[in-house]
């Protein structure tokens, strides 16, 4: 039980940012600039950040240099799996924040995607006309009852988060997360926590494929690629709690010029 908990643990921590990425793992990047978050442990963070990236080159950056090889459709299915299951913890977070209309129309979603999609494998919803909305998780749900960022961190292997987020995270451990009750708390003879970890491991392998060349872009043409990052995901982060993009919007490259050009 204890080494399931700090498995548990540790998962979480190296999938909260591909979690906070949009709803097609991809980081969204606008003009507009988030509320001030200080970096109060920004020695600590420094130290976080040169280790992080020297472990994604020994070891993420090759696995999804990989990754990007497979076929589009199985790539796109893969995702799409990964953004269905993903919709079990936007649900309840709709909820929280009183959209009752966007948690209407992802419940549709997940039952539709998951029947006659193949387990979320085939975007079928979207010919039926239910629109593909953002992510959401708890550290939004936070953010809209007023919470403050607090702090900002970069954690050891995942990178960019904030004291909020982060804290959030753990909402999912004791209940928030359907997919963590059927897999790992419960641990039933359809599914096991093998499950859940698989998932969680190969939603942050997709993120990381998805966005190999725009982190390129950025790292080649930044003066300090630390701040640049912590730049980056502020505004993302912010955009995602002010629900900026209702409906979700292919971002390209240029966006990334559009940051470094501010």
């Amino acid at each position: 039980m204890f080494r399931k908990l700090v498995l548990t643990i540790a998962i979480f921590i190296l999938t909260a940012f591909s979690a906070n990425a949009g709803s097609d793992g991809e980081l969204v990047l606008k003009k507009n600039q988030p509320n001030e978050v200080k970096d109060c442990f920004e020695t600590l963070n420094r130290a976080t950040f040169t280790f992080n990236q020297a472990l994604d080159g020994i070891l993420f950056k090759p696995v999804a240099s990989a990754y990007r090889v497979l076929p589009s459709p199985v790539k796109a299915g893969v995702s799409n799996s990964l953004d269905n299951l993903s919709t079990l913890v936007t649900i309840p977070n709709n909820i929280l924040q009183g959209e009752l209309k966007k948690a209407g129309v992802n419940s549709g979603r997940f039952i539709i995607n998951t029947t006659i999609g193949i387990l979320g494998f085939i975007d079928v919803a979207q010919h039926f006309g239910f629109p593909e909305y953002e992510k959401e998780d708890y550290g939004q749900s936070l953010a809209t009852m007023g919470v403050g960022p607090g702090c900002y961190l970069v954690l050891p292997v995942l990178g960019p988060s904030t004291v909020r987020d982060a804290t959030a995270s753990v909402v999912n451990m004791i209940g928030g997360d359907a997919w963590y009750n059927v897999t790992v708390t419960n641990d039933t003879q359809h599914f096991s926590d093998f499950d859940y970890y698989a998932s969680r491991v190969t939603s942050g392998i997709d993120f990381r494929a998805k966005n190999f060349d725009a982190l390129e872009n950025l790292e080649k043409n930044s003066i300090d690629f630390y701040a640049s990052v912590k730049s980056l995901y502020l505004q993302d982060r912010q955009q995602k709690i002010l629900n900026t993009n209702k409906i979700i919007e292919t971002q390209d490259d240029s966006d990334w010029e559009e940051i470094e050009t501010q």
